[in-house]
């Protein structure tokens, strides 16, 4: 059977990295990013330089001169990113808008070559509003993926934006639907235990919710690459899924993901980490720990 042509923007990052094992395998790669080069603080198993990448600005406003490498590619899959500087909150804007006309760019470049499928990362801070004033003070307790996507940050706006640009795309207001799957990416953080937070608890107990796999995100991917069918109940093949492990303590909707992708996540951090479950949050460690609803209990065990 013929390999698929998928086009990796972002190759040589962090998510990347995590997906390309499998990925090489199983597709015929076109591979895109500002430098082959591995960021030395972000594990990759390629080492310091990627493979077969090759160089390509993709905030350049004129597309011709990276369109050449969309010809003939079934899938996209963006995962570039410019990390956002280090301003007040209040100053991203600008900053963040790079990465909005970014994902434009590559949209408008698959659009044009006649791609069929485009997979984003989009990321949970898409709707993370909902998250630090709702979910965490049990007001909430699953967050949808169709829930208006509210954000109190411009990393999150961006998001937003990526996952309604992907709309325009997919709707057919420009003459054909392109079919667009944006991931909202929890914590990819490989192979870290959520123990790393230390005493921590609530940022413990939020990575036990929000975490993902390297084998549940390329999965996911890989999903959203050959799912035949991804419409809507509207007829639009467009979807936003929560990119997370079968995690006990989820507090994402997985629903879509499930029914429309056939996601089948394998790990579930309440077992890959039941160690660091028991000291964290049952207490036996010693001190009384924070329990499941924001307070120790006598015991030092959910009530």
């Amino acid at each position: 059977m013929t390999k698929k042509k998928v086009l990796i923007t972002g190759a040589a990052g962090y998510v990347a990295g995590q997906i390309l094992p499998t990925f090489r395998e199983r597709y015929d790669l076109v591979l895109l990013d500002v430098s082959a080069e591995t960021s030395p603080d972000r594990p990759h198993p390629e080492g310091g330089q990627v493979a077969g990448v090759r160089i390509a600005d993709l905030t350049d406003p004129d597309r011709s001169q990276y369109a050449h490498h969309f010809e003939g590619v079934d899938a996209v899959v963006h995962l570039a990113y410019l990390r956002r500087r280090e301003d007040e909150a209040i100053d991203q804007y600008t900053s963040q808008r790079e990465n909005v006309d970014m994902a434009h760019n590559v949209l408008r470049t698959a659009y044009d070559a006649g791609v069929r499928r485009f997979t984003s990362a989009s990321s949970n801070h898409a709707a993370d509003w909902y998250e630090r004033n709702l979910i965490h003070d049990r007001k909430m307790e699953v967050l949808d993926p169709y829930e208006l996507p509210l954000s109190d940050n411009f990393y999150g706006w961006s998001k937003a934006t990526y996952e309604h640009l992907g709309f325009l795309f997919a709707c057919g207001v420009f003459g054909r639907k392109m079919g667009v799957v944006m991931v909202r990416i929890g914590s990819p953080t490989g192979h870290e235990p959520p123990d790393q937070h230390g005493d921590d608890i609530r940022s413990f107990k939020r990575t036990m919710g929000s975490y993902i796999s390297p084998r549940d995100l390329t999965q996911l991917f890989m999903k959203g690459i050959e799912a035949p069918d991804i419409e809507n109940e509207h007829g639009i093949p467009w979807q936003v899924v929560y990119g997370i492990s079968n995690n006990t303590r989820a507090f994402w909707s997985l629903t879509n993901a499930r029914r429309v992708l056939g996601y089948e996540p394998e790990d579930d951090t309440e077992v890959k980490y039941a160690d660091s479950v028991r000291k964290h949050i049952l207490g036996l460690d010693g001190p009384e720990r924070i329990g499941r609803l924001g307070a120790p209990s006598q015991s030092g065990v959910d009530r």
